[in-house]
């Protein structure tokens, strides 16, 4: 790719750059499947600074989340991730090109959520390897719900909260509303513990204990609730918590 500079004062412009060498260009020429992460990172950004263009903020950001020595997958998951402050203490990140960044990489999130139905439930290790690697490097607990129809097959996951799970923050109401959108028969309760460490808590059995008296007058089952840690994960049902039929 060849530079040219802007006259006076050394930066970069987009609009400095030959043609075929913009990144909308090259989508419109050669299509999303064809270009960097950083090229698409770069038209979310689309201005940059007085010292860097967009893809020289792009790539900052992409150097800022790989840190730990992610791939190009995994920094995005960071960038997901990360607090829509730590996204705007970087340069040429404000208010406005987080929303956006935060928006289209949820977008993302959902758009593969979509392809779960065809995903199957019959373990509890089945949970892990869908969730895991999502959820364990999270740095608050996050209380998710695992939508099931007749035959365990996954009709979609729902984010109900995001701190320390308690009866305050995770409210049946909240639980089940989508399983009742989504024709659910069962639910697999799942949040995550920062700590690694996925032994369950007092509270988190009388948490699901809660859920499931609800759940047994809307007529769906909880089946189980998975605690994440690190690179590993607790099922409350297998360690003999007892709050109904399984």
């Amino acid at each position: 790719m060849t530079l040219s500079h802007a006259a006076g004062d050394g930066r970069v412009r987009m609009a400095d750059l030959p043609a075929q060498d913009r990144p909308r260009e090259r989508l419109e020429r050669l299509g999303t499947t064809n270009l960097s992460t950083v090229e698409l990172l770069a038209i979310l950004i689309e201005t940059g600074t007085r010292n860097r263009n967009a893809l020289d903020v792009a790539q900052n950001l992409l150097s800022w989340a790989a840190e730990d020595g992610a791939h190009d997958e995994g920094s995005l998951r960071r960038i997901l991730q990360a607090s829509f402050e730590e996204l705007c203490r970087l340069e040429g990140i404000g208010r406005g090109k987080a929303c956006k960044i935060k928006a289209a990489l949820e977008l993302g999130r959902r758009l593969t959520a979509e392809a779960l139905p065809r995903t199957l439930i019959n373990s509890p290790r089945d949970v892990g390897n869908l969730l895991m690697e999502e959820m364990r490097h999270l740095e608050q607990e996050h209380f998710r719900v695992v939508h099931l129809g007749i035959k365990n097959q996954v009709l979609g996951v729902d984010l109900v909260s995001v701190g320390t799970v308690g009866s305050s923050l995770v409210h049946p109401r909240e639980v089940f509303k989508q399983s009742i959108r989504k024709n659910a028969t069962g639910v697999i309760l799942v949040h995550n513990h920062p700590s690694g460490d996925p032994s369950p808590s007092r509270e988190d059995v009388e948490v699901t204990r809660r859920i499931a008296e609800a759940g047994r007058i809307l007529g769906i089952e909880v089946i189980d609730h998975i605690v994440i840690g690190d690179r590993r994960y607790a099922s409350l049902r297998e360690q003999g918590a007892d709050w109904g039929p399984a």
